[in-house]
């Protein structure tokens, strides 16, 4: 089995890997993108991940493992292996404002981009992603929300231990959850 974190990019995903990571899951990582300023607990990535489309057999180093597949790469896993799909969820005003947060830290924020058409384009993406997901008798999915892991983390170790069928330690997974990180909020 291989266990994936994924989500749309500032929808939690670097958590959710903290806390399976310090509940006793081992990550798929690399440690090239370091942490910084938007996630000052690191990001718990593997480059080769982004291989995935040209290079599917990559995931096969994922065995028994975790590891952080960014939603668009979702549809390349290929067949062959059992995924369990641990979906992060958050309003999408919030991944915006902490997508163009992020962009203005890096000088990489380009004025004029079109909210409502970015908005578009991700619940597009969101119903193409969740289609897939669904049609895949090889992958089994939660969708965990950002808010509920902030209000209950101990609660969706839980679920968690549940659905991957693993023991993990709730306690230390809890401990990873730090409310003072959570700074982009919806208006």
């Amino acid at each position: 089995m291989i266990t994936i974190v994924s989500g749309l990019p500032r929808s939690g995903t670097s958590l959710m890997m903290q806390m399976l990571v310090a509940g006793g899951m081992s990550a798929l990582s690399d440690g090239e993108r370091r942490a910084d300023t938007d996630n000052p607990r690191g990001y718990l990535e593997w480059e080769r991940i982004k291989q995935l489309p040209n290079d599917p057999g990559c995931i096969a180093e994922g065995e028994g493992k975790v590891v952080k597949v960014i939603s668009r790469l979702l549809l390349s896993l290929p067949a062959g292996h059992e995924y369990r799909v641990i979906f992060m969820q958050r309003p999408l005003p919030e991944v915006l404002a902490s997508q163009d947060e992020m962009l203005r830290r890096r000088g990489t924020y380009k004025d004029g981009a079109n909210p409502a058409a970015i908005l578009a384009a991700f619940e597009k993406h969101l119903r193409e992603v969740y289609a897939w997901l669904e049609g895949k008798p090889y992958v089994k999915t939660v969708r965990v929300q950002y808010h509920e892991v902030l209000k209950s983390p101990k609660e969706i170790g839980q679920q968690l231990t549940q659905f991957l069928g693993v023991t993990l330690s709730l306690d230390a997974m809890a401990q990873q959850v730090d409310a003072s990180l959570y700074r982009n909020r919806a208006q």
